[in-house]
């Protein structure tokens, strides 16, 4: 009879398989789960399923996904992420790919309501897209800053990617959300000097140099932004005073955005089915995606493959920093291809003892897993925020995109290699808070 690991192995390539033709990621993980617990322990299948289900749709600190995602979609259908644009062009118009930096930074911005690097991309790509092309900027530029910009919708908080993180590893969400603030205003930064970079190298990427504009055009732009910005500093601000909890931060967000909307008379029978249907949709894959995730996760306990590459690496004398630098090629590589979410559940689980057991520091590591995800968010040959651009930039080829992606990538990797020197970057405002 197949040993644990024997079967742990099998189930990871019955996933691969039933990805490889297009399956959805939660039902694959699902069925896969389902199957491997049937075979360990028939008896134990059906109680597992229904109880882990059961357990995630249950779980308290999960109605922060379905709540940030309402705030994201009711920031689209009342225009503030257009005045979050412009009031970011106002004050960048004399950078040359000022339009650009703009992008980057209302992607910011936005991904602060959302938490979404999907949706971050998708509403940024069209609301800046047009501009940059209007004045005839080379398309990987304005593409890779869209996608990339997208990408920080994962880190910024509130970030799904930390809410789904914390949950596995039992931490704290509210000291991830803290943990993701410094270097996720690092990364825009790096983000806006590789732009800066880039056209320096090649002015024909942006030729167009706006002339300075007034403060007093500046200030009525941020003015019209304030919505935004209101709510993101009620709620980030909020969870930093200790006024209330993250998950709590999420319903007075969603309140405030709802009453945004209303007072700008965004409104109507028809925008009201797109938001509360496109929130549905988003909630509903994600909390798909989390039920097959933990199922999975029981099932691979069940093998004990946790175990066993624990002692693996313990035989091999392998640093913590050693340990984390292979978890992070594996999630770029991974991110290529694979979800987001189902990664943070099929990886995270299996390393965390290994990780613990040397040392490794689960706050400071989250936020590496995350960046490192946003990595693979706009790596060939499967970025899925280029091929999210692609749906606004139909007639540009995916080669050029990636292309323009390339300095977005290589300041991502410069985040990545500042956290690991100065881990105090992401672990500061936690401890400062927290303790």
């Amino acid at each position: 009879m197949m040993d644990g690991t024997g079967i742990a192995l099998l189930g990871f390539l019955a996933l691969l398989v039933l990805l490889l033709i297009r399956m959805p990621v939660g039902l694959a993980m699902l069925i896969v789960g389902a199957a491997g617990i049937a075979v360990i322990r028939p008896a134990a299948a059906v109680p597992v399923l229904a109880g882990e289900m059961f357990a995630v749709a249950s779980r308290y600190p999960l109605t922060i996904l379905p709540l940030f995602m309402l705030m994201g979609n009711l920031a689209v259908v009342s225009r503030m992420s257009q005045d979050l644009y412009h009031a970011a062009h106002s004050w960048l118009g004399r950078l040359r790919g000022s339009l650009a930096s703009a992008s980057i930074v209302a992607c910011a911005g936005f991904s602060a309501l959302s938490g979404s690097s999907l949706a971050a991309a998708l509403t940024m790509g069209r609301v800046s897209l047009p501009e940059m092309r209007r004045y005839r900027y080379d398309d990987s530029l304005a593409t890779g800053a869209i996608a990339a910009g997208g990408t920080l919708g994962i880190l910024i908080p509130p970030s799904a990617g930390l809410v789904i993180y914390g949950i596995i590893t039992e931490e704290s969400i509210g000291r991830l959300f803290m943990a993701g603030v410094i270097p996720g205003i690092l990364l825009t930064l790096l983000f806006v000097l590789g732009v800066s970079i880039v056209v320096r190298r090649d002015p024909d990427k942006a030729p167009y140099t706006e002339e300075p504009v007034a403060w007093r055009d500046r200030l009525r732009a941020t003015a019209r932004a304030g919505w935004i910005l209101g709510i993101v500093v009620v709620t980030i601000g909020g969870i930093y005073a200790g006024v209330f909890s993250a998950i709590e931060a999420a319903g007075v967000g969603a309140l405030l955005t709802l009453i945004a909307a209303c007072v700008r008379r965004a409104l109507n029978r028809e925008t009201m089915i797109e938001v509360v249907g496109g929130t549905l949709k988003a909630s509903g894959t994600a909390f798909l995606v989390l039920f097959g995730a933990f199922v999975f996760k029981v099932f691979l306990g069940l093998t004990g493959i946790a175990f066993v590459a624990s002692d693996w690496v313990a035989e091999q004398g392998f640093s913590g920093a050693q340990v984390v630098l292979l978890v992070l090629v594996m999630f770029i590589v991974l991110g290529t291809f694979l979800d987001g979410f189902a990664m943070l559940v099929l990886t995270v689980p299996l390393v965390q003892p290994i990780l613990e057991s040397l040392g490794v520091d689960m706050i400071w590591f989250g936020v590496m897993v995350v960046i490192t995800l946003e990595m693979g968010l706009i790596s060939p040959p499967v970025g899925l925020n280029i091929f999210v651009v692609k749906g606004v930039a139909p007639d540009v080829p995916v080669h050029r995109m990636f292309r323009g992606i390339v300095p977005f990538w290589l300041a991502m990797l410069a985040a990545l290699i500042l956290i690991a020197l100065w881990p105090n970057l992401a672990t500061f405002l936690p401890n400062a808070m927290y303790g």
